[in-house]
């Protein structure tokens, strides 16, 4: 599974000064509002100062794993009613200047205009769980879907933020329009522009950018990408296919022990002690006593989605709470 992306394409970004609030839980961004004397000051001086242009990059090519792709997709499915896009966390390795993706989690934010709220919270503890599942893997950046080169402002703000969580982060951005039956990857690096230390400018680098499967994700991304994907059974399809196989199963029993009692066919000591234990296993009730489990285990299934439903209300209500209290921009 391969998947080239242009190279060579340049995206620039003006980027005024910026100031980046936190708290215990939300960091936002925004372009900062006028500035007083001081600035004004400082702006005049800065006119002296030398102008910084950014230098070449490190990292020259990115390699996403497939299970990247579809968390990605996943997550914007699951996003929620009005928001545009998703943005969250790349984790994986850097060697030689090629950074692998290997896994990543979505962080929940909310962004307005050239205003953007991320809930450092939560990406701070999932980043947290990771490390402990997997300690090679670090964080090498962050994703979001739909176009960039529309939210060059905004993506600006969130690759400064980044910038603080690890060097050189690379920005994944997935096209999820599925235009032309594709899905399109593509990967960005940023320089700074700055003068006396001022930063005035990003410009966002588009580097060579390829989706690589192991040998464990190719058998499931060929199932996937075959037609035997349509085919897949359901849940009622299957537990159908299982009767049909159990029914089978006990009619060629049946036929073997009536041809041993016929004396058509010699009995095998070991297949008469394997239907025994399988007969002695069975559970013998009488019709009333069937009945009146199979109502208790009926209602047991019954309490048990319904419990699940409560629960999952309870998180839908937690998650649009949590959500309210980021500012509202």
């Amino acid at each position: 599974m391969h998947m080239a992306n242009r190279s060579s394409a340049r995206v620039s970004s003006i980027l005024p000064s910026n100031c980046i609030h936190r708290n215990e839980s939300t960091v936002w961004a925004s372009p900062s509002s006028a500035e007083g004397a001081g600035d004004r000051q400082a702006a005049a001086a800065s006119s002296m100062a030398p102008l910084n242009l950014p230098v070449g990059v490190t990292e020259n090519s990115v390699r996403v794993h497939p299970v990247v792709l579809f968390t990605i997709t996943d997550a914007f499915i699951r996003r929620n009613d009005g928001q545009e896009r998703v943005i969250g966390t790349l984790l994986g390795t850097v060697s030689d200047g090629v950074v692998e993706v290997k896994n990543c989690y979505a962080v929940p934010h909310s962004e307005s205009n050239d205003q953007v709220a991320l809930d450092v919270q939560h990406h701070q503890t999932m980043a947290a769980l990771q490390q402990r599942v997997s300690s090679r893997e670090r964080i090498v950046g962050w994703f979001s879907t739909g176009d960039p080169d529309t939210s060059r402002s905004r993506d600006a703000l969130i690759h400064s933020f980044y910038g603080q969580e690890c060097p050189n982060p690379v920005h994944l951005a997935l096209d999820t329009s599925g235009q032309g039956g594709r899905m399109g990857v593509r990967a960005f690096v940023s320089r700074a522009l700055s003068v006396g230390g001022r930063e005035l400018a990003r410009e966002f680098l588009e580097v060579d950018c390829e989706v690589r499967a192991g040998e464990a994700e190719r058998v499931g991304t060929d199932l996937l990408t075959s037609e035997l994907a349509d085919n897949l059974p359901g849940d009622m399809e299957g537990l159908a296919e299982s009767f049909e196989r159990l029914q089978h199963s006990l009619q060629q029993a049946q036929e073997y022990v009536d041809a041993v009692v016929a004396g058509k066919q010699k009995g095998n000591t070991a297949v008469g002690r394997h239907l025994a234990d399988a007969v002695a296993a069975v559970p013998h009730f009488t019709k009333a006593d069937f009945e009146k489990m199979l109502a208790d285990q009926q209602n047991d299934c019954t309490l048990v989605l319904f419990l699940s439903k409560l629960i999952q209300a309870h998180l839908a209500l937690a998650d649009k709470l949590g959500t309210m209290q980021l500012p509202l921009l």
